[in-house]
């Protein structure tokens, strides 16, 4: 029997918020199984995915995703375990690295280590949900701060007040990097890259999947891979061309805008692809402010790899695409014009998807 594929949904930066958050009951009632909070540098994810869990019976609730250098290991951990309280065990705490450019220009903390990081982020919530005292000697962390390191020597070991409704809350590593997806096979229980190919999952994050997969702790279960794409199920060929168009946009920002030249993590990830003189290209076009041009630019053939757009037949084959490559849960963002429109695609995607 094929395994089902989770169906998740993630909240859009823009648009009223209580409105959509009041039609999230019409998503659940068909089956979503996860909605996914964005944060980046805009309103913090955890307010609003606690206004969500008091929406919601029986949704999981994913930080999608909460940036490392923006709050301390134990804030994270207590962040997770009073979400996973409201919710009744609902939380999934995902975290990553972000970027410089959001990191030190609107944070104002240096981006450094960021898979080392990562790595005691993990230990040190895992301890905190136990309720261990929090004595914690690390690279980048040390708990409590003596005076070696820079504290006082007043600081206690200490352990959380509460006793969280789980001892292990899912935590979820977003990379693209060989390093961060070594590290999330090997730590997390999911991994979620960004504009994910499926036919290609081996030439960009094969290698360093074997890696981490290899030092697994059994404990830990099957990692899961969970990526976002963009969905419209129909027989119209506007309408298929219009969400096709949306993905073009996305992809082009991504590739093209989000990073400096020779240090853009996606533009990377595009060239792993095997799309080298064409990442070139979309990046010297976006710099240059020509921004339909850089869209244009950004291959059919990954558009469409990378979405769940079509009649319903070719979803369902994107789908089987996505689950050969080891997905286990796809966040479908439905692009329909309405909203009866986009509930009823995410009802057909959720019988695609199984479960």
């Amino acid at each position: 029997m094929t395994a089902a594929l989770k169906l998740g949904m993630p909240i859009n930066y823009a648009g009223d918020f209580r409105e959509t958050i009041n039609n999230l009951a019409d998503f659940e009632a068909v089956g979503v199984d996860r909605i996914a909070v964005p944060e980046a540098y805009s309103f913090d994810a955890v307010s609003q995915l606690g206004y969500i869990a008091a929406k919601t019976e029986r949704m999981e609730l994913q930080t999608a995703i909460l940036p490392m250098f923006s709050r301390t290991p134990t804030n994270l951990a207590m962040t997770a375990a009073g979400l996973d309280y409201i919710s009744d065990g609902r939380a999934v705490l995902g975290i990553g690295a972000s970027g410089p450019q959001v990191i030190e220009g609107f944070h104002g903390v240096k981006y450094d280590y960021p898979v080392g990081r990562a790595r005691e982020h993990a230990e040190i919530c895992r301890r905190v949900w136990r309720r261990d005292k929090v004595d914690f000697q690390g690279k980048h962390y040390t708990l409590p701060l003596d005076e070696e390191h820079g504290g006082s020597g007043l600081g206690k070991s200490l352990k959380i007040i509460n006793h969280p409704v789980r001892d292990r809350i899912p935590m979820l590593l977003a990379a693209i990097g060989p390093k961060n997806t070594e590290l999330a096979a090997e730590l997390f229980e999911e991994f979620q890259p960004i504009l994910f190919n499926p036919e290609q999952i081996q030439s960009a994050f094969g290698e360093a999947l074997a890696a981490g997969k290899a030092k697994r702790d059994p404990s830990l279960g099957e990692l899961g891979i969970v990526v976002q794409a963009t969905a419209r199920v129909s027989d119209d060929a506007q309408e298929i061309e219009n969400a096709l168009e949306l993905v073009r946009h996305h992809a082009a920002l991504y590739i093209g805008g989000m990073g400096a030249r020779g240090k853009n993590f996606y533009n990377t990830l595009a060239q792993r692809y095997g799309y080298v003189e064409e990442a070139t290209l979309i990046q010297d076009l976006y710099l240059d402010g020509k921004k339909a041009e850089a869209a244009k630019a950004v291959p059919d053939d990954l558009v469409r790899a990378m979405s769940l757009i079509g009649s319903e037949a070719e979803v369902a084959e994107r789908a089987a695409a996505f689950r050969d490559a080891g997905v286990t849960c796809i966040l479908a963002s439905p692009v329909a014009g309405t909203h009866k429109e986009r509930v009823a695609d995410m009802e057909v995607l959720k019988g695609i998807f199984g479960g």
